[in-house]
């Protein structure tokens, strides 16, 4: 099978994902670039290939999970920053963070969710800064003053904080609910003050922060409706409930109710135990067909990479995939107070729940892990910066300074299991395939799935599948139009394959031009086998340069530019794109299957590399220098009949 390094047309293929790339439109002259399909509506005065054209042309990049000083642990680690500076500095403008540090994003972002915790949130700053609501009685009092003298006083009045809550022990003020309504309604106004359709696109969404034994069950709630209709409800929190079919309740009601739109999206399930894609329901019943339609009814996405690991696929899960131990995080849970049983592991990771909901589709007749994927900052710090050179860390005491990678960041309560500040994951970001940039076109872009996730950089990449594409359609000018016409695109369903037909994939991937060029696009295939065992298979569909698998068929390694002592590297390997068609060669049209893509780029210096040359700090030797940065499409999946 040719490997497809197709250099020659990345001219062509940035136009076509609308890339401002300038001179090199004209690298091989006008009429190299000429498609002669481009006159096919000549007579009827549409010469133009771009005009009539009612697809998604460039993907939208943006944060659906981060938090600011309203959430109660950022704050309890610093934070300073409210939402005004996020969306300032999402927009691209220079502000200075807690720490007192000037940043700035290389490019602005296209839209944003701040997803505080809707447990208590804002209910740190309004004692901070003695909101009336909430200074009611002695001790809310005592703590307004312990945080305004600042220094210890003010961590300790936090850690009171904390601890009364952990406790039961919070103020009463704290669970009113008028109180939630008025701090939630000031959030909003300032949500719609920086939503601007077409420009900038600012989400109503809060994270719903259920952990139950210290387990994370979180989802992120996000609106497709401004204030008029979200201000009409109090966030629903893990203090109404830790059991997701209630949040499915509320979201119900909410959309009854207002006549509005709402979906949530599953945290990364890698320090769930096991829980966010188990096989049972939270009080223990086991899954029901209901229960299927009703999750992906309202959690269509699931959250594969951030700063807490990245959650694909685990190398024990997939033995065979060279790059599934991909900065993991499988030591315990949330609150490190459970150890993490192996047994465990099928129901925290993205590849395992998707076989998972494979076999549970064909017992129950509804798949309920049926999702997309997306990457996200969860940053506790009002910053969604995670490129490698430019990571502003995951608290506010984890923000650049000398011995930052030395930090213990989480560690369980007998001190045997420490996380450190160098695991930290500088990822990742969410891409939406959206016809413009408003509320409606992206929301509705996340609930078709029609989006894909990335540890950071700006990789295009296009993922259609269908029944006819052959490999011109990975030479055209206009894949894109191939994709739509022909196919699904990412988030899509087949059905039904035609006699003597396995299902073709158009997938192409241009590189971020701050970012490393591209090794390898694979496409990761599961599916459900006659006994009705689930299994996977990683495909090297395109690959750069002149390699050849060995005779296991297994691709070498692309090479490794990095210079560890400066923190720089070459893109003199690795492609700038890749384009190809692949059939599924192992194709049973009985068996139910899903596939998505996974770009990989080139090794480049990971974070911990640039502190080292930034601070002149010497790191120790299990501290990683490189990182291969990589893209997850949402799948598509293959129903049989």
């Amino acid at each position: 099978m040719a490997h497809a390094r197709r250099t020659a047309g990345f001219a062509a293929f940035a136009l076509v994902l609308s890339l401002p790339i300038g001179a090199l439109a004209q690298e091989g002259g006008p009429h190299s670039l000429v498609n002669q399909d481009a006159v096919r509506d000549f007579d009827t005065g549409n010469y133009s290939p771009y005009a009539g054209r009612n697809y998604p042309t460039r993907p939208l990049w943006g944060d659906t999970h981060l938090h600011t000083s309203a959430s109660l642990d950022a704050f309890g680690f610093g934070d300073k920053l409210d939402a005004d500076a996020a969306y300032r500095f999402a927009l691209g403008e220079e502000i200075r963070t807690s720490s007192g540090q000037r940043v700035r994003l290389s490019r602005p972002l296209d839209w944003l969710a701040i997803a505080d915790h809707s447990e208590f949130s804002g209910i740190g700053v309004a004692l901070y800064e003695g909101n009336p609501r909430v200074i009611v009685d002695d001790q809310t009092r005592r703590w307004n003053q312990m945080m305004q003298r600042g220094g210890k006083d003010s961590i300790q009045a936090v850690i009171e904080l904390v601890t009364a809550m952990g406790k039961g022990e919070a103020p009463p003020v704290f669970f009113d609910k008028d109180l939630g309504r008025s701090l939630w309604q000031d959030h909003l106004k300032t949500v719609e003050q920086y939503n601007d359709p077409g420009a900038f696109t600012a989400f109503a969404a809060y994270e719903w922060s259920s952990m139950p034994k210290g387990d994370n069950m979180h989802r992120v709630v996000i609106f497709r409706d401004g204030a008029d209709r979200v201000g009409r409800i109090v966030p629903f929190s893990a203090n109404d409930s830790v059991d997701p079919e209630d949040l499915w309740t509320f979201l119900e009601s909410y959309e009854s109710d207002t006549g509005g739109s709402v979906l949530a999206l599953a945290h990364n399930g890698n320090l769930s135990s096991g829980l966010m894609f188990d096989t049972k329901t939270w009080t223990g019943e086991p899954l029901s067909k209901d229960y299927a339609e009703r999750r992906m009814r309202w959690e269509p996405l699931y959250e594969v990479t951030q700063i807490k690991g990245d959650g694909e696929a685990h190398p024990l899960l997939s033995p065979d995939d060279a790059f599934a131990d991909y900065e993991t995080w499988d030591r315990a849970n949330l609150d490190m107070t459970k150890l993490t049983d192996p047994a465990t592991l099928e129901g925290q990771y993205a590849r395992s729940g998707l076989r998972r909901g494979l076999e549970l589709g064909a017992n129950l007749g509804a798949n309920p892990f049926k999702f997309g994927m997306i990457g996200s900052t969860d940053s506790h710090i009002s910053l969604a910066a995670v490129e490698e050179e430019n990571f502003l860390g995951k608290y506010t005491n984890t923000e650049p300074e000398p011995e930052r990678w030395s930090h213990v960041s989480m560690q369980s309560a007998d001190g045997a299991v420490k996380l450190l500040g160098w695991e930290a994951v500088s990822s990742g970001y969410a891409a939406v395939w959206a016809t413009e940039n408003t509320r409606e076109a992206i929301w509705d872009a996340m609930k078709r799935k029609e989006v894909y996730a990335t540890t950071g950089p700006r990789m295009l990449v296009r993922f259609f599948g269908g029944w006819d594409f052959d490999a011109a359609d990975a030479r055209g000018r206009l894949p894109a139009d191939a994709g739509y016409a022909k196919g699904v695109p990412m988030g899509g369903d087949l059905t039904g394959a035609p006699d003597g037909k396995a299902p073709t994939f158009l997938v192409a991937a241009l590189r971020d031009s701050y970012s490393g060029n591209l090794d390898r696009i694979q496409i990761v295939k599961g599916w459900l086998d006659a006994d009705g065992e689930t299994r996977e298979k990683v495909y090297d569909v395109a690959w750069s340069g002149d390699r050849t698998p060995d005779a296991d068929g297994k691709l070498p390694p692309v090479g490794n530019t990095v210079d560890a002592a400066t923190a720089t590297w070459s893109n003199t390997i690795g492609a700038p794109e890749l384009i190809d068609v692949w059939t599924d060669p192992e194709f049973d049209p009985a068996q139910p299957a899903f596939y998505y893509a996974r770009v990989l780029e080139i090794p480049t210096p990971r974070w911990t590399t640039y502190d080292a040359v930034r601070f002149g700090v010497e790191l120790p030797p299990e501290v990683p220098r490189t990182t291969q940065e990589r893209a997850y499409t949402s799948p598509i999946w293959y129903t049989p009949g």
